[in-house]
């Protein structure tokens, strides 16, 4: 309810502008209508259309800058990503995330996922806030390990969050040498 009070303004001001633009565009195509012809008051008017467009494009992109600075403050500010290597010896069916033994989020992969997450790519798995202070990060993988059997492992990470945005890296590796895989939590 806080942020809805603080945002009210912007949002009502988009509101208003929203409705003058959909008012001043169905004014516009009623003239058009009505003379059959486009005169200059018409091509002003578009163009008046078109800068309060861009204007509530403007103010779009501001207020969700500041939804993001309202909700995740840099002081508080903890982010969790994840990345895969070849995938050899772990096939990724889900990942829970727990913060101070709390469930923060649960996410189920699909194939698509898991193929994007083994070409290079990297899951924003978790953005939220914690408080400053000494946390426990805990992370548990379920998948289909060697010998295609079922495979829970979990890896865990003290932090010490202080003012500054912390980033952290989650990682799943093949380890040739064992046939086995590792899951590492890295604090970047």
């Amino acid at each position: 309810m806080r942020l809805l009070s603080r945002l009210s303004p912007f949002v009502y001001l988009a509101i208003l502008l929203l409705a003058i633009t959909f008012f001043a565009e169905a004014q516009a195509r009623q003239t058009d209508l009505g003379a059959g012809v486009v005169n200059d008051g018409d091509s002003a008017l578009a163009k008046d259309i078109e800068s309060l467009r861009q204007a509530m494009v403007s103010l779009n992109r501001d207020l969700f800058i500041l939804e993001e600075d309202l909700l995740f403050p840099s002081s508080t500010q903890v982010a969790v990503y994840l990345a895969m290597d070849i995938g050899e010896y772990f096939a990724l069916d889900a990942v829970e995330l727990r913060i101070n033994d709390k469930v923060v989020t649960n996410y189920l992969y699909t194939e698509r996922q898991v193929n994007a997450l083994y070409r290079g790519g990297v899951q924003r798995l978790y953005l939220g806030n914690i408080p400053q202070g000494k946390h426990q990060m805990t992370a548990y993988f379920v998948g289909i390990g060697p010998e295609q059997r079922e495979y829970k492992r979990a890896v865990s990470i003290a932090l010490d969050k202080s003012d500054e945005p912390l980033a952290i890296e989650l990682q799943v590796l093949d380890s040739t040498a064992k046939q086995q895989p590792i899951f590492t939590a890295t604090v970047l």
